[in-house]
C-alpha cells in the first residue's frame, strides 16, 4: 500500500485556527470556557487519521499549547452483546448486522461524553476494540478508557471527532425515497442490459453502487436511527469533509489497507470479504454524501454557519485536487 503523505494539514490548519481565536474570544469572560470541537468525515482510507494526528500534534505544540483529544465515532460502537441484539431483532436488514451504520452506536453515551468534555470535567473516553470476537468488534472495558480533565490547570481546549459518518444528516422522507427509487432503477437497468448484452454508453454508465439493493425499509430504519446523531453535529464548532471525488475509490482504498496488514502482521481480510464489508457501509454514502458536500450547517438555522466548514476534494491519488470553505 502507498504511504499516505499528508497535504491537508497545510488547508486545515490555516482554516482552524481562526475559528479557534473567535471562538476563545467568545468565551473570554467565561471562568470555565467550553473545549473547541472539530468534526471530520472523510470515507475510509482517505486519510483521516494521517491528518489527525497533524491537527493534534500541531495544536498540542508551541505556540498554540493548547491540550487536544482525539475522539472517535469508530469508538461509540455498541458493545458486541448489543450488537447482536440488535442485528437478531432485525433479522430482514442486512444494514445493520455487523457494526457501521446508524444505528450501530451508541448516541446516549456519546452526547454523555460531549457534555463532560463541555463542562471541563474529569471525563474517559471511550474505546473500542475492533479485533474482538474474530473481527466483530466490542467496546474495551471502561476500566482501559482513556482519563482526560484530571488536571484542572490543563483542561482540554481542542476536541477532534472523527468517523466515515460523522455529519451525516437524516433525509426528508420524499428525498430518501426519491435516491432509492433511482438506485433501484439503475440497478434494474443494469439487469437489463446484462441481458440483452446492449453496450453502454458514456450517458449509461453501469450503476455500482449498493443502495438499490438493499429495500426501502432498511434505508429507512438507518435514515430513522441518524436524526438521534443530530445533536452531536449540532454542537460542533468547525468541519472538515475530506472528499473522494467519487466515493467508489473507498473500495480500493480498503483493499490497499487490507494487503498492508495482511503483509505486515500475516492476517487480515481477503480482497472478497473487503468488498463485502464495504458493500455493508455504501449505501450510507450514496444517501448522504450530497447534503455534506452541501455544508451539514446548512440550513439548521444557526446564526453565522458560513465560513465553518472545509470541504478538500481528493483524488484516487488522495492528494487534495479542489479547497472549498462553505
Amino acid at each position: 500500500m502507498p504511504e499516505i503523505q499528508d497535504d491537508k494539514g497545510e488547508y486545515v490548519i490555516p482554516f482552524i485556527l481562526p475559528l479557534l481565536s473567535k471562538h476563545q474570544s467568545k468565551h473570554s469572560s467565561n471562568p470555565n470556557p467550553p473545549p473547541f470541537f472539530i468534526g471530520l468525515n472523510g470515507v475510509q482510507g482517505a486519510g483521516k487519521s494521517v491528518l489527525v494526528d497533524i491537527l493534534k500534534k500541531t495544536l498540542s505544540s508551541p505556540p498554540h499549547n493548547l491540550s487536544t483529544v482525539v475522539f472517535s465515532l469508530d469508538d461509540l460502537y455498541l458493545t458486541h452483546a448489543d450488537q447482536v441484539a440488535l442485528a437478531q431483532s432485525h433479522p430482514d436488514n442486512p444494514l445493520i448486522q455487523h457494526r457501521g451504520q446508524p444505528s450501530t452506536h451508541d448516541i446516549p453515551l456519546a452526547l454523555s461524553v460531549f457534555a463532560s468534555l463541555k463542562g471541563n470535567k474529569p471525563t474517559k473516553i471511550p474505546q473500542y476494540n475492533k479485533a474482538a470476537f474474530s473481527g466483530q468488534g466490542d467496546r474495551v472495558p471502561e476500566s482501559e478508557w482513556e482519563q482526560v480533565n484530571t488536571d484542572a490547570s490543563n483542561p482540554v481546549r481542542v476536541v477532534l471527532f472523527e468517523g466515515w459518518s460523522v455529519g451525516f444528516r437524516p433525509l426528508d422522507p420524499q428525498t430518501l425515497q426519491s435516491k432509492h427509487s433511482s438506485a433501484v432503477s439503475a440497478l434494474q437497468n443494469n439487469e437489463v442490459s446484462t441481458k440483452t448484452t446492449t453496450t453502454t454508453t458514456p450517458s449509461q454508465t453501469p450503476y455500482r453502487g449498493r443502495l438499490g439493493h438493499n429495500t426501502l425499509e432498511s434505508v429507512t430504519a438507518i435514515n430513522d436511527a441518524l436524526k438521534s446523531y443530530d445533536e452531536l453535529t449540532s454542537q460542533l464548532d468547525a468541519f472538515v469533509h475530506i472528499d473522494a471525488a467519487d466515493p467508489l475509490y473507498v473500495y480500493k482504498w480498503r483493499l490497499e489497507q487490507e494487503a498492508n496488514l495482511r503483509a505486515t502482521r500475516g492476517s487480515g481480510m481477503t480482497d472478497e470479504q473487503v468488498k463485502q464489508f464495504v458493500d455493508g457501509y455504501y449505501p450510507a454514502y450514496e444517501l448522504y454524501t450530497d447534503t455534506v458536500r452541501a455544508g451539514v450547517f446548512k440550513d439548521t438555522g444557526t446564526p453565522g454557519w458560513q465560513g465553518r466548514q472545509l470541504r478538500l476534494i481528493v483524488g484516487e491519488d488522495r492528494k487534495v485536487k479542489e479547497v472549498v470553505t462553505l
